[in-house]
């Protein structure tokens, strides 16, 4: 107490309490994980080696280079490559992140009292990401990926109490759903295609076919036409994408229009779902932050190359062998999702060890930033590549080999990562992640870094900075 001029004694003021934290906000940079941000930024980087395909060459040729941009010399090993070591396993690793990021929000929001508010933020930006899916497909790229997270988005919430064993399990029968699946319908193929034979050799002898025979052969021939489209049909899609904004957009909405209208049961879900469940399992168990042992990491590591390499590497030589004839293509698909899976954890654990040993610092911040800023980085993908392979733009599809598509590719991995770490430094969130937070939180966030806060960073070791983690899009997706 301190004397007045009167001499009396003042009564204490009293001290104004602090303000709570609010239960449910975006995360702050202190509570990222590096780990997960780092393997998000890889997973976002090798999803455009991918990508790149449908971009610049016709949609068929992604599975066959003998439809379009070579199939020998680079072509050819550029595929193998493709094929064996990158083909799906990013987008497992991208899934696996995405399904981490539902457990990060969910347990944040519960830990803090948010109760049933956790699910009215949750519910609200999966909605969200749902209408930015819709408008990225059908204005920008038919190949969007943010629709069907969506839509699995709003299956994961109920799950994310299960167990890691029993996640772990359902994603197990989930690989092995989709290997019958391709079992199946290689089988159905087949018979489709030795029905069409015999309907051909029958029409030929005069013999008038049966409705059965009539089904089979237009099955055949259609089927034909995804795997091996006549050049007419290359060509038409090639003018349709170089020709003006409409026109690519009349090619992409009935392409958006067929993805969007399958089932959401259809065996492509089960694709996202199986990883997903994965990253929900495996941030319970500590794995998505580095915190496991060096042992686990180096077994799981050697035991996904040791089973997936060699499955994989089968399955493209006897599509070479065949010449990337239908049915062998079809094939392929019996061992694709093992040896995806088996490759996609083997990949994951080599990058954790990364992090986890401290090694190319100079790397992993860049790549976590981009990481951080994934939302903003996948859709500058879509705007860069149809700027540049489209008629609205530099009209180079189809001009490029199936190799050189790989430079376009390191240009802009060389973009995102200068870009993110310098944006960051300014400002809280990348663009498309400050949009989707201020419309799942229903109130415009800050954007800019206070001075005050900037020049704290500034102050920490480079060293520090990295250990606290960047962290976006697919791992906490929006926090």
């Amino acid at each position: 107490m301190t004397p007045t001029e009167n001499g009396a004694v003042a009564a204490p003021q009293p001290v104004a309490a602090p303000e709570p934290a609010p239960a449910l906000a975006p995360v702050s940079a202190a509570d990222r994980i590096q780990a997960l941000d780092v393997v998000r930024g890889c997973a976002l980087l090798g999803i455009l080696l991918m990508n790149i395909l449908t971009f610049g060459l016709p949609f068929a040729a992604y599975g066959n280079p003998t439809v379009a941009g070579g199939s020998t010399g680079l072509n050819l090993a550029a595929w193998v490559t493709q094929f064996i070591v990158f083909d799906g396993k990013m987008r497992a690793l991208f899934s696996l992140c995405f399904g981490a990021g539902v457990i990060l929000l969910t347990m944040r929001g519960e830990k803090r009292g948010a109760g049933i508010d956790t699910a009215d933020v949750y519910y609200r930006r999966t909605l969200w990401l749902l209408l930015f899916g819709l408008l990225h497909a059908y204005f920008i790229w038919w190949g969007d990926i943010l629709y069907p997270y969506a839509l699995c988005a709003l299956v994961l919430f109920p799950l994310r109490k299960l167990s890691p064993r029993t996640l772990l399990i359902a994603a197990g029968v989930l690989v092995s759903l989709l290997t019958l699946a391709s079992l199946g319908q290689g089988r159905q193929m087949r018979e489709t295609r030795d029905k069409a034979l015999k309907a051909q050799a029958a029409e030929k002898a005069g013999q008038k076919l049966t409705k059965e025979q009539e089904d089979a052969k237009k099955n055949w021939e259609k089927a034909l036409k995804e795997i091996q489209p006549p050049p007419e049909d290359v060509k038409k899609e090639i003018d349709d994408y170089r020709g003006g904004y409409l026109s690519a957009l009349k090619r992409r909405a009935g392409l958006t229009f067929r993805w969007h209208s399958k089932p959401f049961y259809f065996p492509m879900m089960f694709d996202f779902y199986a990883m997903m469940l994965v990253g929900m399992a495996f941030m319970k168990m500590d794995v998505l932050s580095a915190g496991r042992s060096w042992r686990f990491f180096a077994w799981m590591a050697a035991l996904g190359y040791l089973i997936g390499l060699p499955v994989n590497s089968l399955a493209a030589w006897q599509s070479v062998h065949a010449n990337f004839e239908p049915l062998q293509v079809m094939a392929s698909f019996v061992t694709y999702h093992f040896g995806r899976v088996a490759v996609a954890l083997a990949h994951l654990a080599v990058i954790l060890m990364v992090v986890k040993a401290g090694a190319l610092a100079w790397l992993t911040r860049r790549l976590a930033a981009v990481g951080q800023m994934a939302f903003s980085n996948y859709l500058s993908h879509s705007l860069i590549c149809t700027l540049i392979f489209y008629g609205y733009g530099l009209g180079m599809i189809g001009k490029l080999q199936r190799y050189q598509l790989y430079g376009v590719v390191l240009l802009i991995w060389v973009f995102n990562l200068a870009w993110s770490p310098l944006w960051l430094r300014r400002f809280q969130f990348g663009p498309m992640e400050w949009c989707w937070r201020s419309l799942t939180y229903w109130k415009r966030q800050p954007m800019r870094i206070r001075q005050p806060a900037l020049a704290a960073a500034a102050a920490v070791p480079a060293e520090a900075s990295a250990d606290q983690g960047a962290g976006g899009f697919g791992g906490q997706l929006v926090e």
